[in-house]
């Protein structure tokens, strides 16, 4: 405190540096401290990022996001992946979905993910995505549920299509995984193991992750 008090207003040349064994290096050659996250217009408070919005002519409801678990709900933390920018990585035992950004960072999604026996793995890549996509059952998924027959053509997009808002579909080495990443009207479903085996978001965070992908991104799911 007396050693501030002296310096009060006054200019470095009545302090002898050196005899006082101060660092006179200048603030400009000291790297700055990498910030733990970074700042991004559309990750926001839950209550703005989980409105209700109104997208490709549907009236999305609104998310209760106090009911969904803080851990699930999009943020940027540090990336932790030691994949390249750009890469998705789904974490199936965290039930977390991580887009990697440039300098450190990634924007973090709670997902739900397949049931046991349905969960697909491996490296592979984003072939081409949809808006409000048309949903297919497979055959097997019709003989356990026969109730999905009026589907076999299609379920055409729309807020109760299991697909929810968006869809990104995983090929691996040129051939369709039969695995998506996509939307899902069943929030609460996130954070469980309960699908037939692809990876699902709240709706507002498929369509955020919609619009950071270039539809080739690289996937690695582990």
């Amino acid at each position: 405190m007396a050693l501030l008090s002296m310096a009060g207003c006054s200019t470095t040349d009545t302090l002898d540096l050196p005899q006082m064994q101060l660092d006179n290096t200048v603030t400009g050659s000291v790297p700055p401290m990498r910030p733990a996250i970074s700042v991004d217009k559309n990750i926001t408070g839950p209550d703005v990022m989980y409105a209700s919005l109104t997208d490709g002519g549907f009236q999305v409801p609104k998310v209760p996001w106090q009911k969904v678990k803080p851990q699930f709900r999009r943020q940027i933390v540090v990336d932790k992946t030691g994949e390249a920018p750009g890469t998705i990585v789904v974490h199936l035992q965290e039930r977390m979905l991580y887009l990697v950004q440039p300098g450190g960072d990634a924007i973090r999604y709670g997902v739900g993910i397949g049931k046991d026996g349905f969960r697909w793995s491996g490296r592979a890549n984003i072939q081409y995505g949809r808006e409000w996509p048309a949903w297919t059952p497979p055959p097997e998924m019709i003989q356990r549920k026969p109730e999905l027959v009026k589907w076999q053509s299609g379920q055409p997009g729309g807020l109760t299509n299991p697909l929810g808002a968006r869809a990104l579909y995983i090929y691996q080495n040129g051939k369709d995984t039969g695995y998506r990443i996509h939307g899902s009207p069943e929030w609460w479903s996130i954070g469980q193991a309960m699908s037939s085996g692809c990876v699902r978001l709240i709706n507002q965070d498929i369509i955020d992750l919609y619009s950071r992908v270039s539809k080739k991104n690289p996937v690695v799911v582990v």
